[in-house]
């Protein structure tokens, strides 16, 4: 008697359940992407914070070597951090108002996400808006108007630095966005 052989079965997905994973996998996915999203942004912040103590600290250490704030006369200045600065602060050679040409900052070029300076000279946030600062040229120890939106009427302090979302561009940010990318050093 003669043996037949088994008709061998083979185990493989079927177009139906092929379509199901992938869509499984797409839902998935979709739902990791904001806070993918989100934590990249929390970097971002992160990153943000740790440059305006950084040019706070770089202009208190200034003012202490110096005796004087860089760039001010008599009275209060505000403005962006711009090359003029960020000359003084980070030693750039032939200047005037750091002789001795003593690194207070260290700035690197900017790069998207991670902030530093740009072509012109400008510090600019990760998200590629400028960085803002107010220095208490009088010491009296009072800054008025300071932040974005001029919410803090008087500020007990010497230097205060700011970004500025309405000047933000990479990317643009949206109305409740605005308030996540504003940063103090104060």
């Amino acid at each position: 008697m003669k043996k037949s052989s088994p008709v061998p079965t083979r185990s493989a997905f079927t177009l139906i359940e092929l379509l199901i994973v992938i869509a499984i996998i797409g839902i998935l996915m979709s739902l990791l992407f904001p806070a993918v999203n989100s934590a990249i942004d929390a970097a971002k912040k992160a990153s943000a914070q740790n440059d305006v103590t950084q040019i706070a600290t770089a202009i208190t250490a200034y003012n202490t070597e110096y005796g004087r704030l860089p760039g001010t006369g008599s009275s209060d200045t505000m403005g962006i951090v711009n090359k003029a600065l960020t000359d003084i602060l980070s030693g750039v050679a032939n200047n005037t108002n750091n002789p001795r040409q003593i690194v207070f900052l260290e700035i690197q070029p900017w790069k998207k996400g991670k902030g530093g300076t740009n072509t012109s000279g400008e510090y600019l946030d990760p998200w590629g808006g400028k960085y803002q600062v107010a220095l208490d040229g009088d010491y009296d120890n009072t800054l008025t108007g300071v932040g974005t939106n001029g919410s803090t009427a008087s500020l007990r302090k010497t230097v205060a630095v700011w970004s500025d979302p309405s000047t933000q561009t990479n990317p643009t940010p949206t109305t409740s966005q605005k308030p996540r990318r504003y940063v103090t050093s104060w």
